[in-house]
């Protein structure tokens, strides 16, 4: 996670690092094994009910730490944070996602006009491409805005071979055979639903194919349904592990609807791994053609093609996963962007002291 990377590098600074976040997840224990301080705070995914108290509790917790600069990760983070700090303090928002494009109608409408009134809040926004840097401008938001490309934690990852990837999989306790994984919350956004429309598909032309998802969410009750009438699928619940999962892979699928700049291309590069994934946003600047293939969104015949091109010729997904991973290491280091992170942050405390 990026947010991981600008923690480690700012403590790395000297700087006086507190993380607001969940207990429910890794993240805080992560954060606190890093050097940094950690307050819980335990908040619903959504805007609600519940978002009024949510906002006045998290006014205190700032008041509490009194830092001299906020910044916000997410939508929902977004919402709740630059409600309480309302510019008093410096504020950086990257919503990793536009929220209004989570939703229709006029959930999305009130979501853009909610955007629209943040941006007098927001004294730097980060985006993690310049695509979903474009969709904030053009829909009117207007808060000063620079682009920083996600980067991978390259120590976390080794490129393994055909054998490295056998012992994988019985270390991980999976079948020997032709593997696609999907890493992401198991939610409308990540795609999961056409993924498991198009693996009857890929099943009839790679007979024995196992497919693994990575990550938990609100739908997957219903996607477990939805598996439960096909073969070689298996759901493997919320990892801390996720290099060793995406080492035991073929080919990595991400056939999200929409992206800021997703994170999961890049670590399957930086695992070696080729990748399949949907032309959008936030994915398509990440993902070089030659190292896996983009299909349109929601085309279910296009996505089991591609998967099942490369599980039925391994040597080509080895070979593309080879290209992705020099790519990343050329490219998407993610020491390089934690650095603009922090100069931003200095940027803006120094323009604030004016």
């Amino acid at each position: 996670m990026a947010l991981m990377g600008y923690v480690r590098e700012q403590v790395a600074r000297g700087w006086g690092v507190s993380v607001v976040c969940p207990s429910d997840g890794w993240l805080g224990f992560e954060a606190r094994a890093a050097g940094a301080h950690v307050q819980w705070f335990d908040a619903t995914r959504e805007p609600g009910r519940s978002t009024l108290s949510e906002t006045a509790r998290f006014a205190r917790v700032v008041e509490d730490l009194d830092p001299d600069l906020v910044h916000l990760h997410s939508s929902k983070a977004g919402l709740v944070g630059r409600l309480a700090v309302r510019g008093r303090r410096p504020t950086i928002f990257q919503p990793h996602g536009w929220s209004f494009l989570a939703g229709s109608g006029v959930t999305a409408r009130a979501a853009l006009q909610w955007e629209r009134l943040a941006s007098r809040w927001t004294g730097q926004l980060v985006c993690v491409g310049e695509g979903e840097a474009d969709v904030g401008r053009r829909h009117g938001i207007t808060a000063p805005v620079a682009v920083v490309p996600n980067g991978v934690d390259l120590g976390r990852f080794t490129v393994s071979g055909p054998v490295d990837r056998v012992l994988t999989r019985v270390e991980l306790g999976i079948d020997e055979a032709p593997t696609a994984v999907c890493v992401g919350r198991l939610s409308p956004q990540k795609g999961q639903r056409q993924l498991l429309q198009a693996w009857a598909k890929v099943t009839a032309r790679v007979p024995g194919a196992q497919l693994v998802l990575v990550g938990d969410g609100p739908d997957e009750a219903d996607l477990r349904a939805e598996a439960a009438t096909l073969e070689g699928v298996r759901f493997v619940g919320v990892r801390t592990d996720v290099p060793r999962w995406l080492a035991a892979a073929n080919v990595v699928v991400l056939p999200s609807a929409y992206e800021g700049a997703a994170l999961a291309p890049m670590e399957a590069m930086a695992a070696g791994r080729s990748v399949v994934a949907t032309r959008v946003e936030g994915i398509q600047e990440s993902l070089p053609f030659e190292c896996g293939e983009l299909v349109a969104p929601g085309d279910v015949d296009a996505l089991a093609r591609a998967v099942a091109l490369r599980l039925s010729r391994p040597a080509l997904a080895d070979l593309e996963g080879r290209r992705g991973h020099v790519h990343v290491q050329k490219h998407r280091d993610a020491a390089t962007a934690a650095r603009t992170v922090s100069q931003l942050s200095l940027s803006l405390l120094a323009a604030q002291r004016r």
